[in-house]
């Protein structure tokens, strides 16, 4: 059996369907907040850059969003424009009860967009809270005292199926899967989705896939069309429509520590996270 049929086994033993688009979905989030973690273990999909560019794009549709760095390589924290060095507590801090939630939260250059930054002390959550009982839980737990105060919670997640992103699983509502329009994109969603199918089992019976993003998609090469055709075929409504370009602007945006939609609102990359947004709006 290939591995398109395989993934394709995984999404119906999952159960998932577009959950954005169900009645249920409608009635329980009108007022709420939803909480997103943009996750795949595999690096350089497009993680930070889809929670950086998708949280300002929320905040500037009038959406009080907040961005959670919760990958210790801290580039969600640099790539909205914070400099690391100047911050005296870090979501590290609130995730070992060092620091109140309250003291962690900072401002961005866009209204209505505040950020949970990050730093490589981060890396010493896992062993310090290995022996934790609930340690999976740890994050939902810290998040729950926001109560209901943003629209949108984006959890940027490491590369990798660490505690970490298990504790960001556990606290989030839906999970957005960055998807490389590359040759071996979809050879690790495999194991992606079974982790997800264990923590639906185990420790977040309500999480679902909002979707899965096509990323660094190249309309000039016949390979990312024929990623996106294989993608579209075994996942179905769970492909986003917007597809993400590779652009040049987009990969400039980071180093400047500002947001394509700050950077280069006219870019082919601001462009394609703005219609992200009203996709998942118009749909939620």
């Amino acid at each position: 059996m290939g591995t398109l049929e395989i993934l394709s086994g995984y999404r119906n033993d999952l159960s998932y369907g577009c959950s954005f688009q169900t009645e249920k979905f409608m009635l329980e989030h009108a007022i709420m907040t939803q909480i997103i973690c943009i996750a795949n273990q595999k690096g350089g999909v497009g993680k930070t850059t889809t929670a950086i560019n998708l949280a300002a794009a929320f905040a500037l549709s009038n959406q009080k969003t907040l961005l959670v760095d919760c990958d210790p390589q801290a580039n969600a924290t640099t790539g909205i424009g914070i400099n690391k060095a100047t911050l005296e507590t870090t979501l590290y801090h609130g995730m070992i009860g060092a620091a109140p939630l309250s003291s962690i939260i900072v401002n961005s250059d866009i209204d209505g967009l505040k950020v949970i930054p990050s730093r490589v002390e981060l890396t010493g959550f896992e062993v310090e809270m290995m022996a934790s009982p609930s340690r999976e839980k740890i994050l939902k737990k810290l998040l729950y005292e926001l109560d209901d105060s943003f629209e949108y919670i984006l959890i940027d997640c490491p590369p990798s199926l660490s505690l970490l992103t298990l504790n960001a699983m556990t606290a989030a509502d839906f999970i957005l899967i960055p998807l490389q329009s590359e040759f071996y994109a979809l050879e690790g969603l495999g194991q992606l989705l079974q982790t997800i199918k264990r923590i639906k089992e185990n420790l977040n019976p309500n999480l679902k896939i909002s979707g899965i993003l096509l990323t660094m998609f190249d309309r000039r090469t016949n390979l990312s069309f024929q990623v996106a055709e294989n993608a579209e075929k075994y996942f179905k409504d769970l492909i986003f429509k917007t597809k993400i370009p590779r652009n040049v602007r987009l990969s400039e945006a980071p180093s400047f520590g500002k947001p394509i939609i700050l950077y280069d609102r006219s870019s082919a990359g601001a462009k394609s996270y703005l219609e992200l947004a009203e996709e998942m709006l118009n749909a939620g």
